[in-house]
């Protein structure tokens, strides 16, 4: 039976289920809901936990063997499968299917930790025989829109009130990442007394930008047209000592990409087909990405930007007079829809990349 994380403490107080998948790529959510199994495990007597980490040439028949052997001080242990982004294969698909035969004469709960499960992946024979005796807890990215009220009601687990402008500050200084979030609710949480309600201003003084601004979190920015976002991360970058050469691979990377997409769908195919045969492939994750930047920067622009970014090799090579970080920042925000610093004499081509 399907749970979705903020249900699964509710659903675990009722009957402590044979099985408990948690499938899903979002550290935090993923983190409590198996910390919850472990803890309503405990409460229902099972003291005894064995741990398999799933890792290449895993052998399956150790899950088998642990599920069989009786333990000498426990009538029932706790079996935990952590399997990360590693595949199952046919002798694991197996392995799960055969586990699931033995439940009704076990008293063994088994918590499987693992990855992203798409839905053809939730209709296979060892998932359905799985599912049938326990909880299946799909663990999702918070969307932006509902951030602020995940934050809010994160904020009273650690004894703390937020106002709805503070959270969203938060969910700003964080990028999002729920870990960091929670982080800085925890320090919050020792430096206020129970009870406190967190307004902007504490958020501002008592929160650090905990962002890892990386060349990944940038391209994303451009890519969705955050332009703000973008310039923050770039100034994030050069603070933290990256290296600019890295900063322009990643950006020169996405335009080509873009190019691609554009000629792909010129072609008169579909922008399905197109983000398939790039290499590498775009996965479903980012597509919504591309798909915005593609509405928003056509070909003469991208050329344009191209353009910028050979200028600014130039610059990396000493052969150029623009200056390095601002050209970057500049390339970043015309990518993501903004405004750059740059006036345009300091592109010695003289190109209007606006236009």
């Amino acid at each position: 039976m399907k749970v979705f994380a903020d249900q699964l403490p509710a659903a675990l107080a009722k009957k402590l289920p044979r099985v408990v998948i948690v499938s899903g790529d979002e550290p935090l959510q993923h983190r409590d809901a198996c910390d919850a199994v472990r803890a309503a495990a405990r409460q229902a007597g099972v003291e005894e936990r064995e741990v398999l980490d799933v890792e290449p040439n895993f052998a399956w028949g150790r899950l088998i063997e642990m599920s069989s052997n009786l333990s000498l001080f426990a009538t029932s242990k706790l079996l935990e499968l952590r399997l990360g982004n590693h595949k199952l294969g046919q002798e694991g698909s197996k392995a799960l299917a055969q586990h699931a035969e033995t439940i009704e004469n076990s008293d063994d709960v088994l918590l499987i930790s693992m990855g992203k499960l798409d839905a053809k992946q939730q209709k296979t024979a060892w998932f359905k025989a799985l599912d049938k005796h326990g909880l299946f807890v799909p663990v999702w990215p918070v969307d932006a829109s509902r951030l602020g009220y995940w934050l809010r009601d994160r904020a009273s687990i650690h004894g703390l009130t937020i106002d709805m402008d503070a959270a969203r500050l938060l969910g700003e200084r964080t990028e999002g990442n729920l870990l960091a979030a929670d982080q800085e609710l925890q320090k919050l949480a020792l430096i206020h007394p129970q009870g406190t309600r967190l307004n902007v201003e504490s958020i501002a003084q008592g929160v650090e930008d905990s962002t890892r601004f990386d060349v990944f979190n940038l391209a994303d920015a451009c890519l969705k047209g955050e332009p703000s976002r973008a310039s923050r991360i770039v100034n994030g970058l050069r603070s933290e000592g990256v290296e600019a050469p890295i900063v322009l691979w990643a950006l020169t990377r996405e335009l080509r990409t873009l190019l691609s997409l554009h000629q792909h769908l010129d072609q008169g195919q579909s922008f399905e087909h197109a983000c398939k045969v790039q290499k590498p492939m775009i996965f479903d994750k980012r597509r919504p990405g591309y798909q915005k930047a593609i509405s928003r920067l056509p070909m003469k622009r991208l050329h344009k930007l191209l353009l910028m970014s050979q200028r600014l090799d130039l610059a990396v090579k000493g052969a150029a007079p623009v200056p390095l970080w601002p050209g970057l920042h500049d390339l970043a925000m015309t990518m993501a829809g903004g405004r750059g610093l740059l006036s345009e004499t300091a592109w010695t081509y003289r190109v209007n990349v606006h236009g």
